[in-house]
């Protein structure tokens, strides 16, 4: 069963930046499209971004302009650059492809914005 390893979150104030990376345990070379979803307190978990084989990538709008989505496939990681942070950003961050694994979602790290 393939494990999804988040780490990089932790508290920023508005403004500020943060890096998410994503370990992910088997090779991600196959995988054609891997993604970033966040859970805000009290909300469903949401797409943030996405990152295809070829290198094209998607966001959503809220956080489009400001968030950068790379992948590294020698390394089978992922990685979420996030600039201009908000309070709204506030989550966990979790990794996966896309469409998910459905059984295989990682603990997510925890990402707060203060204001």
């Amino acid at each position: 069963q393939v494990q999804l390893v988040e780490s990089g979150g932790g508290l920023v104030q508005a403004g500020g930046s943060l890096r998410l990376s994503c370990a992910v345990s088997r090779s991600i070379s196959s995988i054609t499209t891997m993604a970033w979803y966040r859970q805000a307190p009290g909300k469903q978990r949401e797409f943030v971004a996405l990152i295809t084989g070829g290198g094209s990538t998607r966001y959503a709008d809220s956080v489009k302009g400001r968030f950068t989505v790379s992948r590294d496939n020698a390394k089978n990681t992922v990685t979420l650059q996030m600039n201009s942070l908000k309070p709204e950003d506030t989550a966990v961050y979790y990794c996966n492809k896309s469409p998910p694994w459905n059984d295989a979602w990682g603990q997510g790290t925890l990402v707060t914005v203060s204001s």
